[in-house]
């Protein structure tokens, strides 16, 4: 390697750590702020943790939906940004951001009003459905906020603006944490609302997170500061096609995630409601991995798409290489804390002996599969900077209704194993994902890809 290379190199090192370490930080901020929350609520009792369980599958799947066209809009965004095509990338923030709000008021009034129609799909005891459709309603009102804070974050980052989403997010899990301690608990003269108090926490978090995006956004010296006009509210149908159209494959990956996630969640609650409460605070005790490694698929999204929108395809080589180097020294170090000290994170989460047992078991064989997982999310980001968003969308399609669904049922249903097993079909289903994401990245030649800005044809990249 010569000299020009390895300076090429140590400035592209930092441009990853500017990005990755704010991104990382969010991750982390997040990461705590749910451990705090979902300490406290599991001091409520095990039916709160699994209210909050169940009714998250669902808020999710709109997160799922949303999350996806946030990701579409940050592929555009990346590559316009990258091109120096600032009347593009404008056109993007505004008719993402005006369609998201649109399309989530819908989701959030179907959730509120029919909220017990869609956790009966659980079948829950009366206690537990109770305690969910009173959380459902209430985090129902966040979701506004919720698509509002995706569009934001997913703009910023694709123009390699990490900071400020992780300032937001800072604040927003500060005010999550405050409003949880005084509302669950009581404090300061008012009552204990317990999971109520969660719920109201939560909304009250997502709605500053939203209005500091949406200042973020309008500054004067914000992308579309402007651009606050009357003629702002047009809504132009063929850019919503265009990006909907690269975010959708996202947003279809996700939501089968949060399908199966119910399926499994209903799997899990055969084995009980302390296997349920395991299952969740085991989620949240993952964290501690794949949150801090996250960050670093999103760089890929954003800075491959960059590369690319500059025609400089050797430097899209060296920032995927770089961030695998990246990815693995994070996730060697994460995944250590899950498989030699689980029973220790489980106790930080709750202090029934039972769940710190089942739990500790999934994060041992979570653990254990954490660096083919984050290593997928690189490949993944890559793949949809490139513009190839279907690519990630059929692996994870393969994963879960061919391995992880299946298996499960056939587990439980068949062979009567108990939920050790389970664990294990995840753990299969996470390391085939991260083979199948191997080989078809080796089979696109993504950095001779035509930039989705600039395509005349209706294809999309598979």
């Amino acid at each position: 390697m010569n000299e020009s290379i390895k300076t090429n190199s140590k400035e592209i090192r930092n441009k990853i750590l500017s990005m990755i370490l704010p991104i990382t930080m969010e991750n982390i901020l997040q990461m705590l702020a749910g451990f705090v929350s979902m300490a406290m609520i599991g001091r409520i009792d095990a039916i709160a943790v699994g209210a909050l369980g169940i009714s998250q599958r669902l808020t999710q799947i709109v997160w799922a939906l949303f999350k996806g066209v946030t990701t579409g809009a940050s592929v555009f965004v990346a590559q316009a940004y990258g091109a120096n095509n600032i009347k593009k990338l404008k056109s993007v923030v505004q008719q993402t951001l005006l369609s998201t709000i649109v399309l989530v008021i819908i989701f959030q009034q179907i959730i509120f009003w029919k909220a017990s129609s869609l956790l009966s799909i659980f079948n829950p005891s009366t206690e537990l459905m109770a305690s969910a459709t009173s959380y459902l309603k209430i985090v129902s009102w966040g979701l506004p906020f919720l698509a509002i804070s995706l569009v934001v974050t997913g703009v910023l980052q694709g123009m390699g603006n990490a900071k400020t989403p992780m300032k937001i997010a800072f604040i927003m899990n500060i005010v999550n944490i405050a409003c949880g301690f005084v509302f669950i608990f009581g404090k300061f003269g008012l009552p204990a609302l317990g999971l109520k108090g969660a719920a109201l926490a939560t909304v009250i978090a997502q709605a500053t997170a939203a209005l500091l995006g949406l200042y973020v956004l309008f500054d004067k010296n914000g992308v579309l500061g402007t651009m606050y006009n009357k003629s702002f509210f047009e809504l132009d149908f063929k850019e919503i096609f265009s990006v909907y159209k690269v975010g959708m494959p996202s947003a279809f990956e996700s939501i089968f995630w949060q399908i199966s996630a119910i399926i499994l969640t209903k799997i899990i609650l055969s084995f009980g409601e302390t296997a349920l409460a395991a299952y969740q605070l085991g989620l949240q005790a993952e964290s501690i991995s794949y949150m801090p490694a996250a960050g670093f698929g999103i760089a890929a999204t954003a800075f491959i798409g960059q590369a690319l929108g500059s025609k400089n395809k050797t430097l899209g080589k060296i920032y995927f290489r770089e961030l695998i180097k990246g990815t693995l020294l994070i996730t060697i170090f994460t995944a250590g804390i899950l498989i030699f000290f689980p029973g220790g994170v489980m106790r930080l989460l709750t202090d029934d002996l039972e769940v710190i047992k089942i739990g500790s078991v999934y994060l041992v064989i979570m653990g254990l599969v954490q660096i083919p997982q984050n290593i997928s999310g690189v490949l993944n980001g890559a793949l949809r900077g490139a513009g190839f968003t279907r690519v990630p969308m059929i692996v994870a399609g393969v994963g879960i209704w061919g391995i992880r669904i299946p298996f499960a049922l056939l587990m439980t249903n068949y062979f009567k194993l108990d939920i050790k097993a389970i664990w294990i079909v995840l753990g299969v289903d996470l390391i085939c994902r991260f083979l199948l994401s191997l080989m078809l990245y080796k089979t696109r030649n993504i950095y001779e890809q035509e930039l989705i800005i600039e395509a005349k044809t209706s294809h999309s990249n598979i």
